[in-house]
């Protein structure tokens, strides 16, 4: 059956990779709606802090599962990302939330809660996920996936000059050690791990623009509308 409002989109990757960037771009080229599925993660990683949440006390993290509101508000291509009401876009983006959200999207209830609401989401097609596992687990039957890499030195170098374009302090190789150490975690953990799906397309952006790398992916998702559409 066609949908109405296109098909679901799954860019599925290492941290910094460059999901978000090449999802949203994709996304308004295409006039789709991008959902940041990893800044809804990062949201869930912020609220636990924020809230002192022991991660080792089961009945504590389906409490806070089933307690947690998170939102995202389309704002000019981008999203602005809510936890339980308060804007949490901004703070969200620093070395120590990510760290924290590797290990919080490790629990069963957070990915369960989490998954639930994706798939709310995007149900009704026309949608760009990104995330760790959106092609594998979120919405396996999607009709198009990507699976998008590159170097952890170049993921590194990206991620560094992010931060310090924010004023952080931080030195380009412990960034590229902390990409390494989330690279180790999002693949080792039991609970739906980090790996490419069998019917996803690889890319390595290594050396690419983003221009580039959205070229690709739209001339895909092109493809597969202009079958549907015979």
């Amino acid at each position: 059956m066609k949908r109405a409002r296109g098909i679901i989109i799954a860019i599925d990757g290492p941290s910094g990779a460059g999901k978000s960037t090449l999802a949203r771009t994709l996304a308004k080229r295409l006039g789709y709606l991008q959902l940041d599925t990893g800044a809804m993660y990062r949201a869930m990683a912020w609220l636990a802090r924020a809230t002192g949440l022991d991660l080792s006390n089961e009945a504590a993290v389906q409490l806070f599962c089933a307690t947690a509101d998170i939102e995202l508000e389309p704002v000019n291509g981008s999203s602005r990302v809510f936890a339980n009401g308060r804007e949490v876009t901004a703070e969200i983006r620093t070395p120590e939330i990510s760290m924290l959200t590797s290990r919080i999207s490790a629990l069963g209830p957070v990915r369960e809660a989490m998954t639930n609401l994706q798939r709310r989401m995007g149900a009704q097609g026309g949608v760009v996920l990104e995330g760790r596992d959106i092609g594998t687990v979120v919405f396996p039957d999607a009709e198009l996936k990507f699976y998008l890499t590159a170097s952890a030195e170049e993921r590194g170098r990206r991620r560094f000059l992010e931060l310090q374009a924010k004023g952080d302090s931080i030195s380009l190789e412990a960034t590229i050690q902390d990409v390494q150490q989330r690279d180790a975690q999002d693949a080792g953990r039991l609970l739906a791990p980090l790996r490419q799906a069998a019917d996803a397309r690889p890319i390595d952006s290594t050396g690419l623009t983003v221009d580039e790398v959205v070229s690709l992916m739209e001339q895909a998702a092109r493809a597969i509308l202009a079958g549907k559409e015979r």
